[in-house]
This record gives C-alpha cells, sequence and structure tokens, in this order.
C-alpha cells in the first residue's frame, strides 16, 4: 500500500481540502476557511515549535507608543499646563511617568494643582434664585402669556415655588424636625416650638387672609379664626388639627398658593377696578403689598425650614428683595406712631407733633448689597412728609442684615449697624423695623 494510500479518508461534506496541508491550492482555501472559522490568523499569530509548527500559543501583545523622551526643562515647562489638564495624551503621559522620578517636579506639581483648586472652588449645587426668573423671562419673552403674573405677584410666585421645590424632597421624617418661629412682640424676642409641617399650615392659614379678600375659598373654612390676626389664624388652625400636621399640608398650601396667583393675575388686568385691601386684624394693606408681605414671610419661614433640615438656601433675587425692603420702610412711619401710642417707645424722648403733609424730622436709612437703596424715614407723624433738609440721623445696614431684623429674628440691640446723628431716632427706627416682625 503506497504512502498516499495511508492517509485518512474524510467525509464528502467537510469540503475539499479538509484536513489537508497548506502546499497547493486546496491549502490556500483551507487557510481562508481558518479566517473565517477561528484558525490562526493573520490576528491570531502563535509561537512556532522546534519543528516549525504553530504551537497554538498566542503571542504577547505589541507593544504601545513609546511616550516621548522629552528633556526636563521640558517637562518642568508643561507643570502648568498638566494641573489644568491642558496637556496632550502623550504629554501627561510623559509628565506623569517624569513626577514619580523626580521630587522636586511632584513638589510643584502639588503646588499647582492647590492653586488650580482656588481658581476653581466647588460651587453649590443650589440653584441661583434668580435663575427661576431669568428663564421665565426669556420664555415669556418667546411666547407672552395671554394673562401674565402682574410684576407685584411675581415675588410671591418665586418664592413659594422655590419652597415647595425644597418640600419636595423631604423625607416623611423630616416633615417633623423641629422649627422654632421667632419674632420681635415689641417688647422683646418672642418664639414657638412646631415642626416643618406645622410651618407650612401656619403659611396656609396666614396666607388665607389674602384667599379671603380675593374671594377665594378660606383654608380656616368654618373655625373661628381667633382674632383674625395671622398668630390667631394660625392658633385657630392648629387647635383645629385633630393631629399634628404632616406632609399633607403640602398640597392644599400649594393648590392655594397657585390660587392667588392666578388670581391676582386676573386682578391686576382691570386697571380700573378697586384694588382690594387684606385685613390683618389690628392693620389692613393693599392686595400688591400684602402679596409682597406674604413673599418676605415665604422666604423668611423657608430659611427656618432649611436650616431645621441643615439644608442651603439662597436669599431671593436682588430685584424682589429691593421691593420687600422698600414695603418695610413704607411701613416705618406707622409703626413708630403705633409703638408710642402703645408706650412702648424709651421715655423722655422729644416728640414733634407735625401736621400732616409738612416736613419733620427724618432719619435716613441706607440699605447696602443686592436690593438695597435708601429710603427717608419721617420720624414724628405717618402723615408727615420725610424731608432730607431735617434730617437728623443716618443709619447703614446690610441687606440681609436689615431683612433679619425686620423678621425678627435678631434683636435690635444686636443689629449690626452703622449711624451718624441722633442716637435716639436710630434706636427708635430699629425697633420700629423689628416690630414689623409676627408670628
Amino acid at each position: 500500500m503506497t504512502g498516499a494510500e495511508r492517509l485518512p479518508r474524510h467525509d464528502a461534506d467537510e469540503g475539499p481540502g479538509a484536513g489537508r496541508g497548506g502546499d497547493g491550492a486546496d491549502g490556500g482555501r483551507a487557510r481562508g476557511a481558518d479566517r473565517s472559522g477561528g484558525g490562526p490568523t493573520a490576528t491570531h499569530r502563535g509561537t512556532r515549535g522546534p519543528d516549525g509548527t504553530d504551537t497554538g500559543v498566542p503571542l504577547p501583545p505589541a507593544p504601545g507608543p513609546v511616550p516621548p523622551a522629552l528633556e526636563h526643562r521640558v517637562l518642568m515647562s508643561l507643570l502648568g499646563a498638566w494641573a489644568l489638564a491642558a496637556c496632550s495624551p502623550e504629554e501627561t503621559e510623559a509628565v506623569e511617568a517624569h513626577l514619580g522620578e523626580c521630587g522636586r517636579c511632584a513638589d510643584e506639581a502639588r503646588r499647582l494643582r492647590r492653586a488650580v483648586g482656588l481658581l476653581h472652588p466647588a460651587e453649590s449645587l443650589d440653584l441661583d434664585p434668580g435663575l427661576r426668573a431669568r428663564v421665565l423671562d426669556s420664555c415669556l419673552g418667546r411666547r407672552p402669556p395671554r394673562i401674565p403674573v402682574p410684576e407685584w405677584a411675581a415675588p410671591y410666585d418665586t418664592e413659594t415655588a422655590r419652597l415647595d421645590a425644597l418640600l419636595q424632597d423631604m423625607g416623611d421624617a423630616e416633615w417633623h424636625t423641629p422649627v422654632r418661629l421667632r419674632w420681635f412682640d415689641g417688647r422683646g424676642p418672642a418664639n414657638r416650638r412646631t415642626t416643618v409641617a406645622g410651618v407650612i399650615a401656619h403659611l396656609l392659614a396666614v396666607d388665607g387672609l389674602v384667599a379671603a379678600a380675593l374671594g377665594l375659598r378660606d383654608p380656616l373654612g368654618g373655625t373661628a379664626g381667633g382674632d383674625g390676626t395671622p398668630r390667631g389664624r394660625t392658633e385657630a388652625y392648629w387647635r383645629a388639627s385633630p393631629f399634628p400636621p404632616t406632609r399633607a399640608v403640602r398640597a392644599p398650601w400649594r393648590e392655594q398658593a397657585h390660587g392667588l396667583v392666578r388670581t391676582a393675575s386676573f386682578t391686576g388686568q382691570d386697571p380700573g377696578a378697586e384694588e382690594p385691601v387684606v385685613s390683618y386684624g389690628r392693620f389692613g394693606l393693599p392686595l400688591r403689598d400684602a402679596m409682597l408681605d406674604r413673599a418676605f414671610e415665604c422666604w423668611v419661614h423657608a430659611k427656618d425650614i432649611a436650616d431645621a433640615v441643615d439644608y442651603p438656601y439662597q436669599p431671593p433675587a436682588p430685584r424682589h428683595v429691593h421691593g420687600m425692603i422698600d414695603l418695610a420702610a413704607r411701613m416705618l412711619p406707622a409703626v413708630l406712631a403705633e409703638r408710642r401710642r402703645a408706650g412702648l417707645a424709651p421715655p423722655g424722648r422729644t416728640r414733634h407733633l407735625v401736621p400732616a403733609g409738612e416736613p419733620g424730622r427724618s432719619v435716613r436709612l441706607e440699605i447696602e448689597g443686592a436690593g438695597g437703596g435708601e429710603w427717608l424715614i419721617a420720624l414724628d407723624s405717618p402723615g408727615a412728609v420725610a424731608s432730607a433738609e431735617q434730617e437728623v440721623a443716618h443709619v447703614v445696614l446690610d441687606a440681609t442684615e436689615f431683612c433679619r431684623l425686620a423678621a425678627g429674628h435678631v434683636p435690635p440691640q444686636e443689629t449690626a449697624v452703622g449711624q451718624v446723628g441722633d442716637r435716639e431716632a436710630v434706636a427708635d427706627v430699629l425697633h420700629a423695623a423689628a416690630a414689623l416682625s409676627r408670628m
């Protein structure tokens, strides 16, 4: 039997050349089959045994590109760009390889990285308070609303939206976090302990004063609203609840806030309509001022809640802060007169009775910072005209410090204030500003 006849036979379905060597034409077809079937190919190189056959053991991959060999002075000049992550991949690899060998350059690289950290401080994850207003202005500039929100209602719209965003992510337990409400009752600091949910119930009850003035449903319903003051309504609402307020209070508060903005927008469309007056029990405010007052209290209590749950909370947009300070400055003469009638002004004051419409003694109130400005405060009568010629004192406060004073969060005697002139007049104005606060 010949050697050729000793080769093993193959079935027909294995195809021509299957199992044969690679020397002939059939062998070429076999190599082609290997390329599609997983055999040794140009991308699968194997090592060769002593007899030249392929052992099937893959060779190690070819080495990657070698980092460029750069001189020491060149690598030093690249440290600044490396710290700013401005090097090319090759330069970065070369610099980092060098830093493992050169202690001097490694120290310099650490100093540069720290300097870059100072140039790019970590930014707060909280949104800019003015972002919502800017986005709305941009959207409304492209497609004006059929019924726009009046400018005087925008602060309340913005502050309720910001507070609602803070409440949205709170867990059930956080709604029962203790919160201490603080104010100045005319004689000294006062406070009341409640919870996050209790604060929202307080806002719901007091915002109900505006709702009633606009003809909307009063959240107290048939419940007696105490003496009609914000504190009386709040205490009545708390007493009427069979259980302490929970996160369920968010829905009615949010719905009422939307209703107030919507109704105020329609109310502002008729220039001939008489502006409603919102009663606070012992005094009243025009609707526009009442909406600004509610925006201020919403911000103050949102900050109380944020402090209680250890969350940062930024002040309102500067133009909204300016409106809130302007309202407080316009209310100061009436509060000064009320304090005198109640005997709360310190004894020994010289009182000048000024007829309504006549110029009288005045204090210049200067508020620095975002939303600040200057106001002349009439001292002797709510009907007197503030006069620069009869200015007796000049008071300077930071905008945030003045808002904390007006919210009753800092006593008048502890307020950081700059003052020139009649110290008694300055003390009168500071105490009157603190008396603006209430529960």
